[in-house]
């Protein structure tokens, strides 16, 4: 197998060869998507991928959840890509769109969500979830606050002003942190998560995750909230988190412990939603469960063109078996292998007649 070139490049490459082939009738298969930005960096993965193995075009724009949700709905792309799960209202919306059959969450890609900071002279920094929802909801406002000296003893923090960083954009990435801020640090996190950053008047606001980790990366005294990735790609600072079983640092290892007890919403499913609350709460000691389980969300049956499941079943069956390796170098965490054959069930079942 064989990486070609720029991750990027070659995507927008294979998605303009995608529309050139299917105008001129040449039958190259292709699936489109749209959204989460969380995991377009796999997107851009699998879509090589793909392409040197498989020779399907996998078309992917990453516009943000919210945006993905809306295209998928209207039935201008086969899946959209989502940090959350479908609201009710937006199941039945998709629903009419999949001709009556349910759509399916599946969680292809992993993606551990940094606290990422620019602070001058600070290489190591330890917060906890409650002090985490206080920086964000605008109650700590210097670095040098009693609340972050008191976990980072002898740390010479400067009286530098904080500056929260939020997504101006819908996104299920800030559904999900203040989902975690809700569910770890209820005390001081008085708000209900939603694609839209609750808190008014706090930090400042940036477009998409590239937006989130350039602010940052520009913006001394700043700190937000933003898939490893990107917090690797610019440099920044990641701070240690304590969940309770004392602090733990973001790697592959802490990750991937976290994910051990990963559960779903109904276990009996082939809709395969994370039960995000109980991910949320953990406090085994390493692990770290500020991870994003983003969606590739489908119909289940029901595509007014029977070959778009079998083409969907072909891509996300070589994204589970080849497209994981190499997703370490890119901030996410390989799917374990039990989870891994959970997802292949799903897969298998999606179907073109109306029959999942």
């Amino acid at each position: 197998m064989k990486i070609k070139g720029n991750g990027a490049l070659a995507a927008s490459a294979i998605a303009v060869l995608g529309l050139v082939t299917a105008c001129s009738g040449g039958g190259t298969p292709t699936v489109s998507g749209e959204g989460s930005t969380a995991q377009q960096k796999a997107m851009e993965h699998f879509s090589q991928i793909l392409s040197d193995e498989d020779e399907i075009v996998l078309d992917y724009t990453g516009s943000g959840s919210g945006d993905g949700i809306k295209k998928f709905i209207a039935g201008d792309v086969d899946f959209a890509g989502s940090d959350s799960a479908l609201k009710p209202d937006e199941v039945a919306e998709a629903k009419a769109r999949c001709n009556g059959n349910d759509p399916w969450h599946l969680p292809l890609v992993v993606g551990p969500v940094a606290i990422a900071y620019h602070l001058d002279g600070v290489d190591k920094l330890q917060l906890t979830p409650g002090v985490i929802a206080k920086i964000f909801d605008g109650k700590i406002t210097a670095w040098n606050d009693p609340a972050i000296a008191a976990l980072n003893p002898g740390v010479a923090l400067p009286g530098d002003d904080v500056v929260p960083v939020y997504r101006s954009d819908s996104s299920g990435t800030t559904d999900n942190f203040q989902r975690f801020l809700q569910t770890s640090a209820p005390a001081d996190w008085p708000y209900e998560h939603s694609k839209e950053f609750a808190p008014r008047n706090v930090g400042s606001g940036a477009s998409k995750s590239t937006g989130v980790a350039d602010t940052v990366k520009k913006t001394p005294g700043s700190i937000s909230y933003v898939e490893w990735g990107f917090a690797t790609e610019n440099d920044l600072g990641i701070a240690d988190i304590d969940f309770g079983a004392g602090p733990v640092a973001l790697d592959t290892q802490s990750a991937g412990k976290a994910l051990d007890a990963l559960t779903f919403a109904d276990p009996g499913s082939k809709d395969l939603i994370v039960d995000t609350d109980a991910l949320f709460a953990s406090k085994t000691p390493g692990a770290y469960p500020l991870l994003l389980t983003p969606y590739s969300i489908v119909c289940s049956a029901g595509y007014d063109d029977a070959e778009t499941s079998t083409t969907l079943k072909d891509a996300f069956t070589a994204i589970l078996d080849q497209g994981q390796a190499g997703l370490e170098e890119l901030g996410y965490v390989p799917v374990p292998e039990g989870f891994k054959a959970r997802l292949q069930a799903s897969v298998d079942a999606l179907a073109g007649d109306g029959n999942a």
